[in-house]
């Protein structure tokens, strides 16, 4: 997943393809890697132009860096390319496309909430075994459970090698 530190551009506003960012310069601002940059252009999340110098030399003005972070976030929340290149076709579009783009951000949403609620239900096993740890050592008595394998209790089905703990038990793992 992508790691989104956005940094505001200090100093006064500039104005003019010399007067923007660097691709090195962007991507530092934003938090994300020239290569990432390149491939959000070329993949065509970006849904405006880029300036350029006379030399060809990619110069991100305020607005491209704003819409990058845009793009990270909707990424780093699992939202795929092709949605987000969806999502910037509508934007570039401008008015009329407002419905689509609720729509879309709606689905996404959900899909977030749903990851969400699935990580708190493994965060709860997490804290479970992380009080039964504390308990153990509290007790005295980690070391009493020895090793995992130790912990298995052989089965006559799988030859006598050790299978899987009993429903219920908290085994040491």
């Amino acid at each position: 997943m992508l790691e989104v530190k956005p940094r505001p551009i200090p100093g006064p506003a500039r104005s003019g393809p010399e007067a923007g960012l660097s691709i090195g310069e962007a991507a530092r601002r934003i938090g994300v890697s020239v290569h990432t940059l390149r491939y959000y252009e070329r993949a065509g999340l970006v849904f405006t132009t880029v300036d350029r110098t006379a030399s060809g030399r990619r110069r991100y003005q305020q607005q491209d860096l704003q819409w990058i972070t845009v793009c990270t976030k909707l990424r780093a929340t699992g939202m795929p390319i092709k949605t987000i290149r969806r999502y910037a076709q509508l934007v570039s579009a401008g008015r009329g496309t407002e419905q689509e783009r609720l729509a879309l951000m709606e689905a996404h949403r959900a899909d977030v909430t749903a990851k969400l609620a699935a990580i708190q239900e493994n965060l709860k096993l997490i804290d479970h075994k992380i009080n039964v740890y504390r308990g153990r050592l509290a007790a005295g008595d980690a070391d009493s459970y020895g090793t995992l394998a130790q912990n298995f209790r052989s089965s006559p089905n799988n030859g006598g090698k050790p299978g899987p703990p009993p429903r219920g038990s908290d085994s040491g793992w």
